[in-house]
């Protein structure tokens, strides 16, 4: 990455949101290959582009066109509903590269009286991302009320 050029974080515009999804996808497989998604990845496409882009708080990440991951150079995707951090996804290739931290920041900037969300607890990576930023377990599920059936757990963070 370029440090001439940095990642701007936008609100994400309908024709963002194939991008948005395709690294939502990307990220998923990376970061969590033994968990079974429950729809396709047309299917996720379809529901970035028909509800979380048009009616969430959706921002991306964007590189240089020249340095991006996808040909419009979106990186990653925050997503927030109400008091809830729903989605936080960045290229694998951009993991480690602060722009999970400026989207952190970000979130709690918008939302300055909380948050929550909710992790995989196989996913030690993020657990380990989001107590770093002051986030604690609040819930330990076995999965049963997800839509993959995966062991789940709920942070909170409160200034």
């Amino acid at each position: 990455m370029n440090p001439l050029h940095p990642v701007v974080l936008r609100r994400a515009a309908a024709p963002d949101a194939a991008a948005a999804a395709d690294v939502w996808l990307r990220s998923f497989a990376a970061a969590l290959p033994t968990v079974v998604r429950p729809r396709s990845d047309d299917e996720v496409r379809a529901y970035f582009r028909e509800h979380v882009v048009p009616s969430l708080e959706t921002w991306v990440a964007q590189a240089p066109q020249a340095e991006g991951a996808t040909p419009d150079g979106i990186v990653g995707v925050m997503v927030l509903d109400g008091q809830w951090l729903s989605q936080l996804y960045l290229d694998p290739d951009r993991r480690g590269c602060g722009i999970g931290d400026r989207f952190v920041a970000l979130a709690k900037e918008r939302r300055p009286d909380g948050l929550s969300l909710w992790t995989f607890q196989v996913n030690g990576a993020a657990r380990r991302f989001y107590e770093r930023h002051g986030f604690v377990p609040a819930e330990w599920t076995d999965g049963a009320r997800n839509e993959e059936r995966e062991p789940d757990v709920r942070y909170v963070w409160r200034p």
